[in-house]
């Protein structure tokens, strides 16, 4: 399955993606869009999936604190 999945991010700082990938993402998961890092807080399904697709839309929000060290 190809799960084709559109990125958008909180807030307008950032003008999200579409993206390919083999699995689906997940509530907490984190991606990196360009050189940010972002957290996903939403999964929803757009549509059922059609053959081998599934289209997905994922709501993100910036992670803070990028590139700090611990």
């Amino acid at each position: 399955m190809i799960y084709k999945v559109s990125y958008v991010v909180l807030g307008g700082e950032h003008p999200g993606a579409i993206a390919n990938t083999d699995t689906p993402p997940q509530v907490g998961d984190r991606v990196q869009l360009g050189e940010k890092t972002f957290e996903i807080i939403e999964v929803l399904e757009l549509t059922p999936p059609r053959g081998e697709f599934c289209f997905l839309h994922a709501t993100c929000k910036l992670v803070e604190n990028q590139g700090e060290a611990a």
